[in-house]
């Protein structure tokens, strides 16, 4: 389930500075990145690959001195959870798959999104835009894929159902 992206307060902040994200993630090679630890998640095993900034409220030290506005800008989203950049190989396909957590809300920020690469939560199927939030429920089935000749990258972060908020069902 999708939801309004900007009903979150952070999302503006995060859409303002999306060149500044794409920046520090522009710095980063290919070795900086690790392949997503749940290859049963990929179609074809491979293609997945991430660079963590924050990983269940811990900070990773040496992945925030490489990208510091990052992750000063992750780090004042109230009730993040996890927070970091996710890249989406060529002909990679993200199989349907749920989260584990109800509590918590997830958020894609469009950083290099090519043409031929979406985003399927439940029926709904929305394409990334650059510099653009995507808000969605983890624990509804959702599937990811890029049929580009390029990579997608995201600022993809996890965080907290705010109090008082009413998740769909």
């Amino acid at each position: 389930m999708y939801y309004d992206s900007h009903q979150f307060e952070f999302v503006d902040r995060l859409e303002s500075n999306w060149l500044v994200i794409k920046d520090e993630l522009s710095q980063l090679t290919s070795e900086d990145f690790v392949p997503y630890p749940e290859k049963y998640l990929l179609q074809k095993k491979t293609g997945w690959e991430i660079f963590g900034i924050y990983f269940l409220g811990v900070k990773i030290d040496i992945n925030c001195e490489l990208c510091p506005e990052t992750a000063k800008l992750v780090k004042s989203i109230p009730g993040m959870v996890t927070a970091g950049f996710s890249r989406l190989a060529p002909g990679a396909h993200i199989v349907p798959h749920s989260g584990k957590p109800s509590s918590v809300l997830r958020c894609h920020l469009g950083l290099s999104v090519p043409e031929k690469c979406a985003l399927r939560v439940s029926s709904d199927i929305k394409a990334w835009v650059n510099g653009e939030c995507l808000v969605f429920d983890d624990t509804s089935e959702h599937e990811a894929w890029n049929l580009s000749d390029r990579y997608r990258d995201i600022l993809l972060l996890d965080f907290k159902v705010p109090s008082g908020f009413a998740l769909k069902r």
